[in-house]
């Protein structure tokens, strides 16, 4: 991930509810997965475990988050599972395993959290936190501005 990508996931995060967080998690583990598949494909073996363990990170953080008082949350724990099971097995096999079901079961989980999260209206879970809207950075002969647009992204 490329500093200016930390840089709008960070302003996004900052900004986000919890529907919107998730959504923010499953686009993580999705850019994880691609970039395993970058790094499998070209023959960087240790980078693509690397960009595996990472969405194991983030998948670990919504299995966690997952509230077992509703049936749903027990159908979302054996999706995730499954696609824990499949980034395990490239691990073990050092190349992608099932990569394009992965991503299609996180990508339509992504796009129903999106769709719920257009309808949340709760507050950002980082509310007490102070909005970031622009800042510099000096450089030895250079200024660099960076402002958001207010949706989190960087301008």
């Amino acid at each position: 991930m490329t500093s200016e990508e930390k840089k709008q996931y960070t302003a996004r995060v900052v900004q986000a509810n919890r529907t919107e967080l998730v959504v923010i998690i499953y686009e993580l583990i999705l850019d994880s997965v691609n970039e395993a598949e970058k790094a499998y494909n070209a023959g960087e073996t240790e980078q693509g475990e690397e960009h595996v363990k990472k969405a194991q990170a983030y998948l670990t953080e919504l299995i966690g988050s997952l509230d077992m008082q509703y049936e749903i949350s027990a159908n979302l724990r054996q999706l995730y599972r499954y696609v824990n099971e499949q980034l395990i097995h490239t691990i073990i096999r050092r190349k992608p395993v099932n990569f394009a079901s992965v991503t299609q079961v996180l990508s339509g989980l992504m796009d129903s959290f999106a769709q719920i999260a257009k309808e949340d209206s709760s507050t950002p879970v980082m509310g007490g936190q102070q909005q970031v809207y622009a800042g510099l950075t000096y450089g030895k002969g250079t200024l660099t501005e960076y402002s958001t647009n207010g949706n989190g992204e960087w301008v």
